[in-house]
């Protein structure tokens, strides 16, 4: 080897050193900012105005619920999304319009809001129990249930294996009509092992809440919102957001979220298909998911419908409110 190329590969090897001392130090810096100067305690107000309430599941913990039953009527039961910075507010605009019409209740999910969010194995299970405990215990009766994203397939799961505690559903932007790319077994098996090596990577306790804590910085709860609004991000849904995320024990159900263990395999054939009650789809454009196998569902099951609302990109009931909730009644009506 000339000394030439000895020369360069000393540059290269002492270059790609310097960049792997950098990205350590600013890890390492990161990791201690979160620990010392991040404030993972604020005070959590209520993301509604109507009663809040907890309930002990036997199953799922605590579950913090907001209710207003003043009003007669079929119940309806509003479950938000799954995502870093979730929680019963997601739902506001159609709490606020339902609660002046019928009894409505609003579930802040396990690992989420004002629910109990301890250190504990979340699954599609656990959400499925806590949803079925809720509409058994404390709503009492057959209701309509709309679920938001990935809520659809716990509200679904709730739906085939307790059908008596559902009336209807009404899923909003749900996940699980992507295509399969690969044969079901195959994909299973990735699936399974990509989840939970990916888990047990995003897990470690020293950068755990520290990850967690730069995908729920303020800029970064901003980029995603943006992405599911056509137009402003109301500045109170950030800053609820920022503040559910920065609270004791907020990274451990999100951390299941984002490593894929909160997703049920082939949820369309193995799930949405067998659903027994009327079932209506809103939906335009995600920026998470797409509904690609929807319109073979629809066409194949007759107590599916979808109605799409536009222009919306996976929050109608934010963006289009009117479209959302009449949609949302022709449907009931039906019933």
């Amino acid at each position: 080897m000339s000394e030439t190329s000895k020369k360069v590969g000393k540059g290269l090897l002492w270059g790609f050193g310097s960049l792997i001392g950098a990205t350590v130090a600013t890890a390492a810096g990161w990791i201690v900012y979160s620990k010392r100067f991040i404030n993972h305690n604020f005070k959590l107000a209520g993301a509604l105005e109507g009663d809040r309430l907890d309930y002990i599941s036997k199953r799922a913990g605590r579950l913090s619920y907001y209710v207003d039953n003043t009003r007669k009527g079929t119940p309806l039961v509003l479950l938000h999304s799954i995502n870093a910075a979730s929680s019963a507010f997601e739902m506001r605009p159609l709490f606020d319009h339902y609660r002046q019409t019928r009894p409505v209740y609003v579930l802040d999910l396990p690992g989420f809001g004002l629910s109990e969010r301890s250190d504990r194995l979340y699954s599609p299970q656990l959400y499925q129990d806590a949803v079925s405990d809720f509409l058994q215990d404390v709503v009492g009766e057959p209701a309509d249930v709309v679920a938001l994203s990935l809520s659809s397939e716990f509200a679904a799961l709730t739906a085939v294996h307790d059908p008596e505690l559902i009336r209807s559903l009404a899923l909003i932007s749900p996940t699980g009509f992507n295509p399969l790319k690969t044969s079901r077994m195959v994909e299973l098996a990735r699936q399974r092992g990509t989840q939970s090596n990916l888990y047990a990577g995003l897990a470690v306790p020293l950068w755990n809440r520290p990850l967690f804590d730069l995908i729920t910085s303020r800029p970064s709860i901003q980029i995603f919102l943006n992405k599911s609004f056509e137009g402003l991000v109301p500045t109170s849904f950030v800053d609820y957001a920022y503040h559910t995320a920065h609270q004791p024990g907020a990274q451990y159900a999100p951390t299941y979220f984002l490593s894929g263990k909160l997703f049920t395999a082939a949820v369309r054939e193995t799930v949405y298909k067998v659903v027994g009650q009327p079932v209506l789809v809103l939906y335009d454009r995600d920026p998470y998911t797409n509904f690609e196998m929807l319109p073979g569902l629809l066409r194949e099951k007759e107590n599916w419908q979808g109605v799409r609302i536009t222009p919306t990109k996976g929050l109608p009931h934010w963006e289009q409110p009117e479209k959302t909730i009449q949609a949302l009644e022709a449907f009931w009506s039906a019933l």
